[in-house]
């Protein structure tokens, strides 16, 4: 049976992608700020060398171009994200791209959201933690094609409970 909570976390499921794509757009605008903090050091007259061995400019440009490669990644992933499908799956579905699914371990339950990129980015969503997962972690490949009740296996440290989908949308 499905709970109150799920049915109002189930309604929201666009919602989930929004969030998703604020705190994306609040890591591009960091980061493409701080590209341009250290462009402007790499490129400042107080930064060039004192002699042969002063790195400090050429260093602060290396800065600058991870910067900027970690911003246009950001980018990338920000297109991604909008343009997932995130319609409900139909009932006894499989998991795929763009599901937000529930997996049961012992008593505690655990909402996770298959993205095309960012895993591991964590939401609090209508009070629900929901973590983001891609298809390439190992919880993603084993969800990838799975069914309500079914029973996934994922490699841990130790005899772990068994895990089961019990809830998907």
């Amino acid at each position: 049976m499905v709970s109150r909570r799920t049915e109002l976390f189930r309604v929201n499921k666009a919602a989930l992608r929004n969030h998703i794509l604020d705190q994306l757009r609040n890591e591009l605008a960091v980061q493409t700020r701080a590209a341009q903090v250290s462009h402007e050091e790499a490129i400042s007259e107080e930064s060039r060398p004192e002699n042969k061995y002063d790195m400090h400019s050429q260093e602060a440009a290396y800065l600058a171009e991870g910067q900027a490669r970690l911003a246009a990644e950001i980018a990338e992933n920000v297109l991604l994200y909008e343009s997932l499908n995130v319609a409900p799956v139909p009932k006894d579905g499989l998991t795929a791209l763009g599901s937000a699914v529930a997996v049961e371990q012992g008593t505690d339950r655990t909402w996770y959201f298959i993205g095309p990129r960012s895993g591991g980015m964590e939401l609090k969503v209508e009070g629900t933690t929901v973590f983001v997962l891609t298809p390439q972690s190992p919880l993603g490949r084993e969800l990838i094609g799975k069914r309500v009740g079914d029973v996934i296996g994922v490699p841990s440290r130790g005899a772990a409970a068994p895990r089961r989908i019990v809830d998907l949308f």
